[in-house]
């Protein structure tokens, strides 16, 4: 029996599965299952026929089927996962640089399906009430979107707790949506703590009233990521790869330490390949357990994430904010690209470049970092994560022209060539065991000593049978099983 695989079976509840069985009549509520996210052709064709004529965003349960990397927004319905490579010509390296596009989930971020993950769990198997619980969503931005959303597809009212900097745009979307209540605790992006404390606060308030969906500590969190979004890449790679193709690294913000757990699956098929974890080298904590503040949101820091694999985690990559913000404003105006029509990016690729919100371009020019740290070439490919699009951001903007005047075509120029074309190696680290070892042991300060996890638990993390178990085929099968069950007892599937 493998050591740690009942860790991640849950309990069921038949009493709480009564209520919510009954709610998810009322609200006409079926559930995907893990298996028919990754391949949308498992959906049955009646539940299909009522998905499609839905728009990508519109708060219909069925919606949650489109829950997928593989939204296809011209039939409606699906197709092959939908991704970009990023050309030469743009990024500057040999090397071919692909992003996965999470603006074709619903919210138009993808962490609408780490929110599932986290959620649906618990829902099918008792551990959640939404009829008389509310679930709360602690995050930097997209998380909360995506807990709301999913909670508004499924009528349970949700709690979003995020920083009072994040963009206008997020805000006003979780009010319009109907989020139940929305905390902005003190401070920016890295402020994760001040999150957390609020957490605490309102367990203490409301007790059992409430149920936390902890992004950095909920292991569906890695678990969706290394199902989904780890084989989307490596479908992806099989269908794009030449004859000398090498899947060079899987790059991504730590930020929830969701995303960067399709590396372990990357991993798991390319023994070769690199896990880079990127972050803010205004905030440098993992590459030199540093502090601060920043403009790259929805990647969080000043801690490591208690599911976050690091003995897995093969190189750290600091960004600087300042030169995702300049490429922000360079992709996403007509001066910027025109410039860079002028330099040989083909219009096709300009189109495109909105599909990358600020954290999104922060996840490129890591990539590009770790092209020219290996000395990759041609037959390179290395796999991001476009978490999210310029939609979300159109403030920063307004914000920038304030702060730096009406953008020319020079300065258009110098900001591509500096920010991108010019962007080198420096700020960054190549982790040996003793590095991986400490990052490990950083997890202590934030876990055990502030949120209440013995050390016990956080050994447990350390060993690479853990970690073997939770991405096992068979937790995710004993998940979908409860979720067929949930179905069953509905009986929503059955009356179309």
């Amino acid at each position: 029996m493998p050591k740690y695989l009942n860790k991640f079976k849950l309990k069921v509840n038949d009493k709480v599965i009564k209520n919510t069985v009954a709610r998810a009549k009322e609200r006409n509520v079926i559930i995907p299952t893990f298996a028919q996210q990754k391949n949308p052709e498992l959906i049955p064709e009646k539940v299909k026929k009522q998905v499609q004529p839905l728009g990508l965003w519109d708060v219909d349960p069925r919606n949650l089927f489109r829950i997928t990397w593989k939204n296809n927004t011209k039939t409606g319905l699906y197709g092959d996962v939908n991704y970009v490579e990023l050309p030469s010509s743009l990024t500057g390296v040999k090397a071919r640089i692909v992003g996965l596009v999470g603006k074709y989930f619903p919210t138009g971020a993808h962490k609408v399906g780490a929110a599932f993950s986290c959620l649906v769990p618990r829902l099918v198997s008792g551990e959640f009430d939404p009829t008389r619980q509310k679930a709360v969503w602690p995050s930097t931005g997209n998380y909360c979107r995506g807990g709301a959303y999913d909670c508004a597809l499924l009528g349970s009212p949700a709690i979003a707790i995020l920083p009072q900097d994040m963009s206008p745009e997020r805000f006003a979307w979780l009010k319009e949506i109907g989020t139940s209540e929305i905390f902005a605790t003190p401070g920016c992006e890295s402020n994760v703590k001040e999150i957390y404390d609020k957490c605490w606060e309102l367990i203490k308030e409301r007790g059992n009233d409430i149920v936390i969906f902890n992004q950095f500590a909920e292991i569906g969190n890695p678990i969706w990521h290394y199902n989904l979004t780890g084989n989307a890449a490596l479908e992806v790679f099989d269908k794009i790869k030449g004859p000398r193709s090498r899947m060079a690294a899987w790059v991504s913000a730590t930020g929830s330490a969701g995303t960067i757990a399709a590396g372990d699956r990357i991993k798991h098929i390319h023994p070769h390949a690199r896990i880079v974890a990127s972050e803010a080298l205004q905030c440098p904590t993992l590459l030199n357990c540093g502090f601060g503040g920043h403009r790259i949101e929805g990647i969080g820091d000043k801690h490591v994430p208690w599911v976050h694999n690091t003995r897995n985690t093969d190189t750290v990559v600091a960004v600087d904010d300042e030169n995702c913000m300049r490429l922000f404003r360079v992709f996403n105006t007509p001066v910027g690209q025109e410039m860079l029509k002028n330099a040989g990016v083909t219009a096709e690729v300009i189109e495109k470049l909105s599909l990358m919100g600020i954290s999104s371009i922060s996840n490129v020019l890591s990539a590009v970092k770790t092209a020219k740290f290996y000395d990759l070439d041609e037959n390179d490919i290395l796999f991001t994560c476009l978490t999210d699009s310029a939609e979300m951001y159109q403030s920063r903007l307004v914000e920038l022209a304030t702060e730096h005047g009406t953008l020319d075509g020079a300065h258009a120029l110098a900001d591509f060539e500096r920010f991108m074309l010019g962007e080198g190696t420096g700020d960054m680290m190549e982790l040996n065991y003793h590095d991986r070892k400490r990052l490990h042991n950083f997890k202590y300060y934030t876990w055990v000593e502030q949120q209440g996890k013995t050390v016990e638990e956080l050994n447990e993390l350390w060993d690479p049978e853990f970690w073997e178990d939770a991405f096992s085929p068979e937790i995710i099968k004993h998940w979908d099983d409860l979720i067929t069950e949930f179905n069953k007892q509905s009986g929503v599937l059955d009356s179309i």
